[in-house]
């Protein structure tokens, strides 16, 4: 069962960590390259939308058990319309090649099995589909990763699974993808937090 901190008070501090300025200046780097019909993996409080050129975008879908009410209101703002599949990214419930983009943003780091999201990811985009990546994830410096391992088991009960340590680009190539844009690099406030990878990957 769900509990108090998990409904309430995790999702008002992972919308906080997310909109820090340093990661909203990735999400509007990033999102204006999302077009046609895009799939968001784990749109949480709706941190993207307004980042997105809704002329360009004819469709966004969103794989979330539910949409938050401030996911509502900054769609709404945005002028934005939001399908939900409120499965899990391990199995998205769409048809092969169905998506011409999809976007994740921070959310390989809670994914279970990331891997096989991936995986899914890569089956239900369109031939010469994209994949739209902004993500923290495992630093370049020993130290900073010698400090991720020892507070990943607290830090993934105290945010909703969060992996501090993961190789996002590695992840990315082993699902098939072909990196085509990268930038990769530490932006203001924790270091072991905030080792970015940003990036734009085609599925062929």
């Amino acid at each position: 069962m769900s509990s108090f901190y998990d409904d309430h008070i995790l999702p008002q501090a992972i919308d906080f960590i997310c909109g820090l300025p340093s990661f909203e200046r990735g999400r509007k780097k990033l999102m204006p390259e999302a077009s046609g019909r895009v799939l968001e993996i784990g749109m949480g409080t709706g941190r993207n939308f307004p980042y997105y050129k809704p002329a360009q975008v004819t469709c966004i879908c969103g794989v979330d058990p539910g949409l938050h009410p401030k996911a509502e209101r900054r769609a709404k703002a945005a002028g934005i319309e939001v399908e939900l599949m409120p499965l899990s990214a391990e199995r998205i419930p769409a048809d092969d090649h169905s998506f011409d983009c999809v976007v994740s943003t921070f959310t390989l780091c809670t994914i279970p099995d990331a891997g096989m999201a991936l995986k899914e990811v890569r089956r239900v985009l369109a031939p010469r589909g994209r994949l739209l990546f902004l993500e923290h994830g495992a630093a370049p410096d020993q130290n900073v990763r010698r400090w991720q391992q020892r507070l990943e088991p607290a830090w993934k009960s105290l945010a909703g699974g969060c992996h501090l340590n993961r190789e996002v680009p590695l992840l990315v190539e082993a699902a098939g993808f072909k990196i085509n844009r990268l930038e990769q690099g530490y932006q203001r406030g924790p270091r072991f937090l905030t080792y970015l990878s940003s990036g734009i990957a085609s599925r062929d």
